[in-house]
């Protein structure tokens, strides 16, 4: 069996359709979305990802906006770079770029956005909208993960997906979401990790119709922990040297039925789905006149 690919760049490419046509609208009253994005020390991952968001900005005729603390710096001067920003009309939503160096304290800062200006959707307002499942921004990289799944046809609903990582970026909102009774989601979700024994890891991943790896453990989903036929989406990376490598071993292509590119898989879709999130914030700040 060789695994047919879970793309996320046509995922994206029509969420960003979807959003030019939104864009125009509100440019025709006078509005430009504003995406704003503060950048603490100088990891060059994180640089790296802070300047794709501005280049699909500038792609979508969105204008971005830009603080950088030095990683020398304090956490009073990060938030008071969160306050520019709440305060700021031109920007309807923003991000703290995660992780910030030691010293810093994220969770502060992240606490400190407005939450109706909270681009990532992880603010505890937002992470209690997504518990309730009321209106809110949904976290950037779990809505990236649903819409590819929809966008494929994989069906959830019923089905068992088991997530390895529990983090509050990707493996906690991801199972909130994906259990909501809504269409794209109602899975029995079991979430994993890297303190579970291995064995009786493996004894949950093997049962999973659906298996994200969220661990940030470059290859630690191998081919021996996933049930033939099983769709598989590698959501963590991590970098040895300059080269991407995904939780996802590469065998496993051998035995999924489905499964994400070591590159341009989740990815592209974060992206897309964080100026969505950025556009949502525009319309709810400047409603069409009755």
């Amino acid at each position: 069996m060789a695994a047919q690919l879970l793309e996320g760049r046509p995922v994206a490419d029509a969420v960003l359709a979807d959003l030019e046509g939104r864009i125009a609208a509100l440019a025709e009253r006078g509005i430009t979305p504003g995406l704003g994005t503060i950048l603490v020390g100088d990891d060059p991952a994180s640089a790296g990802y802070v300047r794709m968001k501005h280049e699909a900005c500038e792609r979508t005729g969105m204008a971005s906006f830009h603080r950088h603390i030095p990683a020398e710096g304090t956490q009073a001067d990060l938030l008071a770079a969160v306050e520019e920003f709440n305060r700021d009309p031109a920007i309807d939503a923003f991000l703290v770029q995660n992780p910030v160096p030691p010293g810093f304290d994220f969770n502060a800062a992240m606490e400190a956005i407005d939450p109706e200006k909270d681009v990532d959707g992880l603010h505890p307002t937002n992470l209690g909208r997504l518990v309730l499942q009321a209106e809110g921004p949904i976290p950037c990289t779990p809505a990236g993960i649903q819409a590819i799944l929809q966008h494929y046809g994989i069906e959830t609903a019923g089905r068992h997906v088991v997530i390895i990582g529990r983090g509050p970026t990707l493996g906690r909102p991801l199972a909130l979401l994906l259990t909501l009774k809504q269409e794209g989601a109602n899975a029995a979700v079991t979430v994993v990790h890297t303190g579970v024994a291995r064995d009786d890891l493996v004894e949950h991943t093997r049962r999973g119709d659906i298996v994200v790896a969220a661990a940030g453990v470059g290859n630690f989903l191998t081919a021996d922990m996933v049930r033939p036929g099983a769709v598989v989406i590698g959501g963590g990376v991590t970098y040895e040297g300059r080269r991407v490598v995904s939780d996802v071993d590469e065998g496993v292509a051998e035995v999924a039925s489905w499964v994400t590119p070591r590159i341009g898989g989740v990815g592209p879709t974060t992206i897309a789905m964080l100026l969505r999130n950025c556009v949502l914030a525009a319309e709810r700040a400047n409603p069409p006149a009755a």
